[in-house]
């Protein structure tokens, strides 16, 4: 229970409370004009000012940074646990809790926000007997907001979320663990998102062209990869068993000159081969005419130039012997030196082509280092690519894998939730006789709550005839609230207090904001817990209801926006 709020601000107006309702009323003076609405009377900054009080963020666009307040500080008395608590804030130290009667704190009267979220988590919600997990687990300021509203978050537009950004993961944690379920199975579906969400950036991004052409099917990049890796291998091992030779660069040019040489030494040999042919030919074919031939030749010669003085018949028989004699043994002198000439070039081919293998011997076992270098190089290029093959293959197996995974997983969690639903069916039906009998109490027609389980969670529904109406909508939400604070009550964890901006009543028809205050006002008092309201003066008193007289529950302190110094603050800012 909230007993008091205060200020240093001189011209704060002090608020202090009472069990059960309280209702702090904006009016409209007879001096007020059209414009002067009382939407700046300060309804909604007390539930900035609890929220700021109970560890909420205040970043430079909070109330309680502006340059009017942030010098000036904020308290709040309050019931926590057994404990009588007084705490207070600044916006220009928003980091630090002033704290008084908190016997935990053990003498200390000034703790960092954090510690100040989780002593009252602890103390409100119980949050430190939790189990730890790597998921999503309760937090007390997912829990508190449902017991504050704030009409700046959006609070005043589904039952089942207290923000209007408040993610499904987020509400199912905190709803299944105030209703008394299974808050894990929640934040294990929340898993389930996180790593569906991570499979729709990368199909994005494949579909974008980020990774159009590279990701490919996990088959064709599992053959890719067994085949690289093989190639890479291999590259490896040869570098691992390479030699580095120095004189690399000699021997490559020996070897080179050595098998130039052997080449002009081949294409002589051919060139005598020819000539030796062609020799053998000639000493083959070529014979001298026979001597009757020489004869019948001498006499015609006789008888054709006669006259004329001829040798005799021996002296040209012996000329042309020895014209023959002289041919033949040119020939074979031409001939020995052409076989000669071979059998030289052959011997020392020998010597040089031997030689040459013993060079090329070392050159295949050795390499130069520059060889070695570029061996480096194409290893390194295999390697990335390699890598480059694994990290497809692995984003092609999640793309083609895990979606099959996450649809078993929810399937497996939706039956999780159906048997939880089924062991805890006594709290589940709790819960949902407790809304219907608040909507009874305020609509001739109820409305009901239904929690069905699905494959993406529990999903909260109200239908009500007329729910489309603004109105119904907000009285939804205010039997929603109702029904948790029976349920907290009951498991004895929660504020204690139930804190309703006039936002909620906007739409409503007079006769039910008055029959919901009854409500919150008589469930209040048997459950125990306080009910705090701030209304406009007309809503809360434009129809009347019998055996409840709101006047009662009214706070001393009236807001208006009619005077600069009529609102929370005491003046405009």
């Amino acid at each position: 229970m909230i007993k008091s709020i205060f200020s240093s601000l001189t011209s704060f107006k002090d608020l202090d409370f009472t069990p059960g309702l309280n209702v702090l009323v904006a009016q409209k003076e007879s001096g007020a004009t059209d414009k002067q609405t009382r939407n700046r009377a300060g309804k909604t900054s007390l539930v900035e000012t609890i929220h700021f009080l109970t560890g909420s963020k205040a970043d430079k666009g909070s109330l309680f940074r502006s340059s009017a307040l942030v010098n000036e500080s904020f308290g709040m008395a309050f019931n926590l646990g057994s404990e009588t608590i007084t705490v207070e804030r600044s916006g220009h130290q928003k980091a630090k809790m002033q704290v008084e009667g908190a016997a935990v704190l053990k003498g200390k009267t000034q703790i960092s926000n954090s510690e100040w979220i989780e002593l009252l988590g602890e103390k409100m919600f119980g949050l430190h007997t939790l189990p730890a997990g790597d998921g999503r687990a309760p937090t007390f300021r997912s829990l508190f907001a449902y017991f504050v509203r704030r009409q700046l978050s959006g609070a005043f537009t589904t039952p089942e979320k207290q923000a209007t950004m408040q993610q499904a993961g987020d509400y199912q944690v905190a709803l299944l663990f105030l209703l008394g379920l299974d808050w894990k199975i929640a934040s294990d579906w929340q898993k389930v998102r996180d790593r569906e969400k991570t499979l729709q950036a990368i199909k994005k991004a494949a579909g974008a062209g980020t990774f159009g052409g590279v990701i490919g099917k996990a088959s064709d990049l599992r053959t890719q990869v067994t085949v690289s890796e093989a190639t890479l291998n291999k590259m490896r091992k040869h570098l691992a068993d390479f030699r580095v030779l120095p004189e690399y660069a000699q021997m490559e040019a020996e070897a080179d000159r050595l098998t130039s040489r052997i080449n002009a030494l081949s294409n002589g040999n051919i060139i005598d081969i020819a000539t030796i042919r062609d020799l053998e030919q000639a000493m083959s074919s070529e014979a001298p005419p026979p001597l009757d031939q020489l004869e019948r030749i001498y006499a015609e010669a006789g008888v054709t130039l006669p006259g004329l003085a001829v040798k005799r018949y021996d002296e040209v028989r012996s000329f042309h012997e020895s014209v023959v004699r002289n041919r033949r043994d040119y020939l074979a002198e031409e001939l020995v030196a052409a076989k000669l000439r071979v059998e030289t070039r052959e011997q020392e081919k020998q010597g040089l082509v031997a030689r040459r293998a013993e060079i090329m011997i070392v050159l295949e076992t050795h390499g130069a280092l520059d060889q070695f270098s570029k061996l480096q190089a194409a290893a390194a290029r295999k390697e990335a690519e390699v890598e480059s093959l694994r990290q497809r293959f692995e984003a092609a197996e999640q793309l083609e894998g895990t979606k099959n995974e996450l649809e078993i997983e929810r399937n497996r969690l939706t039956l999780r939730l159906r048997r939880d639903f089924a062991e805890q069916k006594d709290r589940l039906s709790e819960a949902i006789l407790a809304f219907e009998e608040t909507s009874k109490r305020l609509y001739e027609s109820a409305g009901s709550m239904t929690v069905e389980e699905t494959d993406n969670g529990p999903i909260f529904q109200f239908p009500m005839q007329g729910s489309r109406s603004k109105g119904i909508k907000n009285m939804q939400i205010f039997c929603f609230d109702m029904m948790l604070m029976r349920l907290c009550a009951k498991r004895g964890i929660g504020p204690g207090f139930l804190v309703h901006d006039s936002h909620l009543f906007d739409g409503v028809d007079g006769r039910q904001v008055v029959s919901a205050l009854k409500v919150g006002a008589e469930t209040a008092s048997e459950l125990g817990f306080q009910y705090i309201v701030t209304m406009n003066e007309d809503d809360a008193f434009k129809e009347r209801t019998e055996g409840f007289d709101l006047k009662e529950h009214v706070l001393p302190v009236v807001l208006t926006d009619a005077r600069e110094d009529g609102g929370l603050f005491g003046f405009r800012f």
